[in-house]
């Protein structure tokens, strides 16, 4: 699998997502992602262990604790191969724009 198909794998998971939308508002370790969660701690650090292989999560030690923060480069992934697509859609969509430009010119 490439890094995008990892990432996206990994976002698969709802607990996953939440964990990560928590990550990009906020840098935190394991026990404050798991206040509110449904899951154990244990279960959270799991869940960053998918992140983190994932290339979505990034940790330093600071301290006794681990704090996870969003890797960037995990989300370049994602984006890189979300753009192909754009990229085809728009090219697609000007073509159609130009053709029915061209109709209307017609009389």
């Amino acid at each position: 699998m490439d890094n995008a198909s990892n990432a996206l794998a990994a976002l698969a998971d709802p607990t996953r997502r939440t964990i990560f939308e928590r990550l990009a508002a906020k840098p935190s370790a394991v026990g404050e992602l798991a206040r509110g969660l449904p899951v154990s701690r244990p279960a959270v650090s799991q869940h960053l262990k998918v992140l983190k292989e994932a290339g979505l999560v990034a940790d330093t030690p600071e301290g006794t604790s681990r704090v996870y923060r969003i890797d960037p480069r995990g989300i370049a992934a994602i984006r890189q191969w979300l753009d192909q697509f754009w990229t085809d859609a728009l090219d697609s969509f000007a073509a159609f724009a130009e053709a029915e430009s061209k109709e209307d010119d017609t009389p």
